[in-house]
């Protein structure tokens, strides 16, 4: 019981802890993120991503680049987008792009897992997206495309953004005002996916023995880098089945794909566990709302065969560099969390940027509304998430309790 009481506190500190690490990057991502989708609009977009296809593709990628990292929104946009007249391959590059090349997820991936990873994000969003068109082209489903289509041709029309543009908005208080309001919308989407996916990367790291990450991801050397390739195609295989059932968004999952890579999982399996928020079972069911089941159903090979592809060839190729990254790296179990150091300053100033935000927007200008459209979120799997996430602050608020006053 002893022993339980200790890896409680401990699990609940270390939550906290990652939390605190990732707090200044997470303000930062959406507050940068906030003012693209206020300032750029959708318009202009839906405009040139229908023509020509590798422009369609290479502006897709650069609009989801500035778009959001929220796999939900991301759905939507990209709907719209498909609907409005781009092609299929640029509607999937702004998809993949918008959840993969984001800011936001590079600044966090650095501060868990090191440059290596950020590069290995990026270099792979752009591979996803090569791949992804490389096997549209090749299997060619003309006519999953134009079912695709009809299907949200009886659907309602998307709301439009309004005919400012972004120099004439960034220069009032009202389009900060809509920022604001975005900021608040963007941490009212992640907060129960960062609360569940930080509290059980702090269960894990307490409570779960290598040898579960050593039977799950199989690896036959001594060392951290010389795997066999079956063992690290099994990885890349394992690491998106791992998130299928996490179902927890990208920005959540970071601290566990840096657990992941400390228990011994390969390079190339912890990159595939990263890119596999787009091929988990909510977004399967969205997309099938969408557009159809043989299309949702496509859509998931498509991308499950990309993320494989892509982990792959980032392996092989960080390797031929000589440039893998080494477990040891990775020092997220680290009982001194809260220094007074630069994540200190850095929390503080924007928890200030943060407070000013919500005051502008929510006190000050009542009168603004700003709303984003978001792909249907099943009412159920909301919900259980919700109680889940208050279960989680049970949880670390009784772990606190032992840690400070019991123990």
């Amino acid at each position: 019981m002893d022993n339980f009481l200790k890896q409680w506190a401990e699990a609940a500190y270390t939550t906290i802890g990652f939390f605190w690490m990732a707090l200044w990057a997470f303000a930062l991502g959406y507050i940068i993120s906030s003012m693209i989708q206020v300032f750029v609009t959708e318009k202009k977009m839906q405009k040139t991503m229908g023509d020509n296809e590798v422009k369609g593709v290479l502006l897709g990628t650069f609009f989801g680049f500035i778009s959001s990292s929220c796999s939900f929104s991301a759905l939507a946009s990209t709907k719209s987008l498909f609907k409005k007249g781009a092609s299929f391959v640029s509607s999937m590059a702004f998809l993949l792009a918008s959840t993969n090349l984001v800011i936001e997820l590079g600044i966090i991936i650095s501060i868990f897992l090191g440059w290596q990873f950020v590069v290995g994000e990026y270099v792979g969003g752009i591979l996803l997206i090569l791949i992804s068109w490389l096997l549209i082209r090749l299997i060619n489903p003309k006519k999953l495309i134009e079912n695709a289509r009809k299907n949200l041709m009886d659907k309602d029309h998307d709301g439009m953004d309004g005919h400012q543009s972004w120099k004439e908005k960034i220069q009032t208080e009202r389009g900060w005002a809509k920022v604001s309001k975005q900021y608040g919308m963007e941490w009212k989407m992640v907060w129960k996916d960062v609360t569940v996916g930080f509290t059980i990367a702090g269960i894990v790291a307490t409570f779960v023995p290598d040898s579960f990450f050593q039977t799950l991801f199989i690896h036959s050397g001594n060392g951290h880098t010389d795997f066999t390739f079956f063992e690290i195609l099994q990885h890349t295989i394992v690491g998106p089945i791992a998130a299928f059932f996490t179902f927890i968004g990208s920005m959540g999952n970071i601290p566990l794909a840096a657990l992941l890579f400390g228990k011994g999982v390969s390079f190339a399996g912890v990159m595939a566990f990263i890119f596999s928020d787009l091929v988990v079972f909510p977004i399967l069911r969205i997309n099938a709302k969408y557009y159809g089941w043989k299309m949702s159903l496509f859509i998931l090979f498509l991308l499950f065969m990309a993320l494989i592809g892509a982990s792959l060839i980032l392996y092989y190729s960080f390797d031929l560099l000589n440039v893998l990254p080494n477990p040891s790296q990775v020092k997220i179990m680290d009982n001194a969390f809260f220094q007074i150091n630069y994540t200190f300053f850095l929390n503080m100033a924007f928890v200030a940027l943060s407070g000013f935000l919500i005051y502008l927007g929510f006190f000050k200008r009542k009168d603004v509304k700003h709303m984003k459209e978001m792909a249907p979120k099943s009412q159920l799997l909301e919900r259980s998430l919700k109680y889940i996430a208050l279960a989680c602050y049970i949880w670390l608020a009784g772990g606190l309790i032992v840690k400070f006053l019991v123990n």
